[in-house]
């Protein structure tokens, strides 16, 4: 330790992001009496919505969904003004959130966690900060959010490029004016579906270098539907317990019937419905088989490919957005404004990278097979290291020395998606092996939150000084959510569910496919049985509850 190096007075808690679930840790945290301060990098409050500025950002989830549900009153009092919120109105939401409650007071902004040690004699955890302070901690949260870390980007020459350049995922605060300006966007995910119209708007050519086409649906944004509003005002807490128990997070209609079960007119009647709602979940609504049966899911897959064929004017352009070599849903839907009718303009063009790929990015431009091309900017929508990226860039250092990272080496153990063996009083908030991206992520925030602070609140009633998973409940786990996504179709994409999108990063599925509903009961039962799977150091030794918790 420097000579400089400060050693500051404990706190009970430790939470890393003051994003959506950073605020509402800190807000149960003082509502049960434990001091907790929140480390963020940023210089305010967001998260996520604090760095993805790039024009066209929105969340896919409805605005009456994606928002916290803990207090009736902070619902009554914001009104949204659209059926899908952009990314400017959802970080005034959250400082008004961070404001109304006074969270600001505990959280130290501009600040980064370079290490975390835990001290097994002390049964603290040890945080070093980018401003060499130390800060003891019983209880240390990972609230850095599953889509935080961008992904660089893996292209020759990157470097070497002497125009503008942008990523999606740390956009200029001021803002980017393309006016009359030649731009290449690389990337055609959820970043790219949403600002390569805009960008459009503006630029004098627009390049749009696709490796992978993308499913996308029209969102038909506008003012907030008046079935979504009846359906909350009616019954607000019926509304919220239900997106409690539902498969995804958003209250939807369960079907009943497998895609095969009803005639070629009844199957397309049912997906022009889902079409139409402008919902990322509506296709949920169809038939029960569409993550599970490929025929039935190609059924739906090729619905969308016509889709995209009556837009786009140009048959081999239309033909090059249609996703052809993975399963409807694999990879992450999105919704859009005019993306595809962007391509029918005069002045934005489509690279195919896999007939024609980039050999490499010049100080002017990019160069592909063929053709070498001069821009002004560049705009990598490359995504993002998902999941696991931000747990592991931090150097958390856990029992006998061995680290986050090294523990993962070959993908995420964790037990819950919470906790994982050899990292005591380590929790993580959507973490890998729970539904996560795969749900409504403000349900799920709220549900790990919840989890969270009332463990802790039973393990300070009952005089323990630390939590941790036992090793066999942490491979039933593992061993449960792969063989969930298994199951399903999942698999059959590279997509970054998996890690794919990230070089060298091990091939696993991620998330938990079970559902909101199986896994908040799951969370449930593990404490009615004892805190099942976990060991728990107390005063009178260790409270020892093993089992394998999916086979409850």
């Amino acid at each position: 330790m420097s000579a400089d190096m400060r050693v500051e007075t404990d706190v009970d808690v430790v939470v890393v992001g003051a994003g959506m679930a950073g605020l509402y840790l800190l807000h149960r945290f003082r509502g049960i009496g434990m001091s907790a301060i929140a480390l963020e990098a940023a210089d305010d409050v967001g998260g996520t919505w604090y760095w993805n500025r790039y024009p066209g950002a929105r969340c896919d989830i409805q605005s009456l969904d994606y928002q916290y549900s803990f207090d009736p009153e902070l619902e009554a009092e914001w009104e949204w003004s659209e059926k899908y919120a952009t990314q400017p109105e959802i970080l005034r939401y959250l400082q008004h959130v961070a404001a109304r409650y006074d969270l600001r007071r505990d959280i130290r902004f501009e600040t980064r966690v370079d290490r975390a040690v835990w001290d097994d004699d002390a049964s603290v955890w040890r945080i070093h900060t980018d401003g060499d302070d130390v800060i003891t901690c019983r209880h240390y949260v990972m609230a850095t959010g599953t889509l935080s870390v961008p992904k660089e980007p893996d292209i020759a020459g990157a470097d070497r490029y002497g125009g503008e350049v942008y990523f999606t995922g740390r956009w200029p605060h001021e803002g980017v004016d393309f006016t009359g300006k030649r731009v290449a966007v690389i990337g055609t995910g959820s970043s790219g579906i949403q600002s390569i119209p805009i960008i459009a708007e503006q630029a004098d050519q627009l390049t749009v270098f696709q490796r992978t086409p993308n499913y996308s649906m029209p969102a038909g944004n506008g003012p907030i539907p008046d079935a979504k509003r009846d359906a909350v005002s009616a019954d607000r807490d019926a509304y919220r317990e239900a997106a409690k128990w539902s498969l995804a997070g958003v209250p939807t209609t369960r079907p009943t019937e497998r895609a095969f079960a009803v005639d070629d007119g009844e199957r397309r009647r049912r997906f022009e419905e889902a079409w139409r709602a402008g919902e990322l979940l509506a296709p949920n609504s169809t038939f029960t088989d569409l993550w599970l049966n490929e025929a039935a899911n190609d059924t739906f897959a090729e619905f969308v490919r016509d889709k995209i064929r009556a837009v786009v004017d140009d048959p081999e352009t239309a033909e090059l957005l249609c996703p052809k070599d993975y399963p409807f849903g694999t990879k992450r839907p999105c919704l859009d404004t005019r993306y595809f009718q962007t391509f029918n303009l005069p002045h934005v063009g489509l690279v195919d990278l896999r007939s024609t790929p980039i050999r490499t990015i010049t100080e002017g431009g990019i160069d592909i097979d063929g053709d070498s091309m001069e821009f002004d900017a560049i705009v990598f929508a490359t995504g993002f290291d998902a999941m696991t990226g931000a747990l592991v860039a931090v150097d958390i250092v856990g029992r006998d020395g061995v680290t986050l990272k090294e523990k993962w080496a070959d993908g995420p153990l964790t037990y819950l998606g919470l906790t994982s063996v050899g990292f005591p009083n380590l929790f993580m908030v959507t973490g890998p092996g729970s539904p996560s991206v795969l749900s409504n992520m403000a349900v799920s925030i709220e549900q790990h939150v919840d989890w969270i602070v009332d463990t802790l609140a039973d393990l300070r009633e009952h005089g323990y000084t630390s939590i941790e998973p036992t090793a066999l409940a942490e491979a039933g786990w593992v061993q449960h959510v792969n063989d969930c996504a298994d199951i399903t179709l999942y698999p059959k994409a590279n997509s970054w569910y998996t890690g794919a999108n990230v070089p060298g990063k091990p091939r696993v599925f991620l998330p938990y496919v079970g559902g909101v509903d199986t896994y908040r009961a799951t969370c449930d039962r593990v404490v009615e049985e004892g805190y099942l799977g976990f060991r728990r150091r107390g005063p009178d030794g260790d409270q020892v509850s093993d089992g394998v918790v999916n086979r409850l």
